[in-house]
């Protein structure tokens, strides 16, 4: 068969072989096609590789999306966490001009920390607490010892009606206060955190490292961000100067009601802050509790909620304030176990001058102070306990037989005694065994 324009030598036939010995256009089998080249220089058919590598390098990019998204969300909430909390510079300004007559800083790593719970009447409090004069009170005022090694935490409740000598501070209006022996919340009233700071520091020996000022918006959101706190009553309570009316029983207190039952004292126990203070106490165990048993620190969706009603609700001082150096002092907190985390009031007794104010029950008083201030242990035990009789060598020096932080001791021992930042008392020397002082933990809460 000859060659023609439409067939040129050396390229087959497309009719196939036109031999005359298998007939006129007999046909072989079709070629096969020619084997796919999968290297990534040749391509990809429809169903080959290349669809799978876009998918992977959509997925790549949509992930890296989501991440910056996330990143992007998680920076905007760390933003609004850290800008809620407000500073207070002036504080540490004030503080600064007394240095000298402070006391120095605990041994190890041990901080002390004031809780200021302040009954300001304006903003978010304003209209239901009281009528709103320009002023700020101190409703609560709590000292929080955290030992060095993390082991134990100690809240000291101080009392408001507590006489005491608070020192001259400088007012908001910029006039200097006068010396004076009155009741300790009149020091917040006076001239703000600097002020109470300096008087606590006075009154008990020990310095002060940070201090937080909550108001009652900010208690309230935090009680609802861990879905309230469950107390129970023996009776039902009806409050209308705290807001409260409760019945009988078990329940769960949220905001408003739960505000009202640490705030109320006519309607609850015999009316005295005392007894205020110990459910206060009591409360703040339980929310505790409820903090660290529902993995509240450990759980971001729980976490946030509360972060954010703590950090909207704080004052505290410069090294405080911000998200990271509130989360790595809380980091520090959250190991140590609910019975090591004691709650108690600075031993007191009415008022020898004026029952309707308290003062400090000594040498039980400085025995408290000297163990806090060297960062030595001291115990609790359940306020209802009845009382057991001291060892030999008496816990409370100079009164042998009884037992520290007793509500409504005899009065003063008579002798010679140091100040509350004194190492001994009546002459004797500080005890080796840990004190007991009435109080609760955190594993007890409420009820138990």
């Amino acid at each position: 068969m000859s060659d023609s324009p439409e067939n040129p030598p050396g390229r087959p036939d497309p009719r196939g072989p036109q031999d005359p010995a298998e007939g006129v256009g007999a046909r072989t089998a079709p070629l096969a096609a020619p084997p796919l080249d999968l290297s990534a220089e040749s391509g990809a058919t429809a169903t080959g590789p290349r669809p799978r590598r876009r998918w992977v390098r959509w997925s790549a990019l949509g992930l890296s999306g989501l991440v910056l998204a996330a990143a992007g969300t998680g920076w905007l909430l760390y933003n609004k966490l850290d800008g809620n909390i407000r500073t207070d510079p002036d504080t540490r300004n004030e503080l600064e001009k007394y240095e000298a007559e402070r006391p120095r800083s605990e041994p190890g790593g041990a901080e002390n920390v004031l809780l200021i719970g302040s009954d300001r009447r304006s903003g978010d409090n304003g209209g239901k607490y009281g009528e709103d004069n320009g002023t700020q009170r101190s409703d609560t005022t709590i000292l929080l010892h955290a030992a060095a090694d993390r082991g134990s935490a100690t809240a000291v409740s101080i009392p408001r009606d507590l006489m005491v000598h608070i020192p001259g501070c400088k007012r908001s209006d910029g006039k200097q206060s006068v010396p004076q022996f009155i009741q300790f919340n009149w020091a917040f009233e006076f001239a703000g955190a600097a002020c109470t700071i300096r008087t606590v520091e006075k009154l008990t020996g020990i310095r002060i490292d940070h201090h937080m000022i909550v108001d009652f918006a900010g208690f309230k959101k935090m009680v609802d961000a861990v879905d309230g706190v469950d107390v129970c009553l023996e009776r039902p309570v009806k409050d209308d100067e705290a807001h409260l009316r409760l019945p009988a029983g078990w329940q769960t207190l949220r905001g408003e009601e739960a505000l009202g039952y640490v705030r109320a004292r006519k309607s609850l126990g015999d009316g005295s802050d005392t007894q205020r203070m110990e459910r206060q106490q009591q409360f703040l165990a339980a929310l505790v509790n409820k903090v660290k048993s529902n993995g509240v620190l450990l759980h971001p969706g729980r976490l946030y909620p509360l972060l954010d009603a703590a950090t909207s609700s704080l004052t505290t001082d410069e090294d405080l304030a911000s998200l990271r150096g509130l989360y790595e002092w809380v980091r520090g907190m959250r190991s140590i176990p609910t019975d090591k985390v004691q709650f108690l009031t600075v031993p007191r007794q009415e008022y020898r001058y004026n029952t309707d104010r308290d003062e400090l029950v000594q040498p039980d008083a400085e025995q408290l102070f000297r163990q806090l201030g060297k960062d030595r242990p001291v115990t609790v035990r359940p306020t209802s306990a009845p009382t057991t009789p001291a060892p030999a060598a008496s816990a409370v020096p100079g009164r042998a037989g009884s037992t520290a932080g007793t509500s409504k001791s005899p009065g003063p021992a008579s002798g010679p005694r140091k100040n509350s930042a004194g190492d001994a008392t009546n002459g004797a020397p500080a005890p080796s065994a840990t004190p007991t002082f009435r109080g609760t933990t955190a594993e007890r809460g409420i009820c138990r």
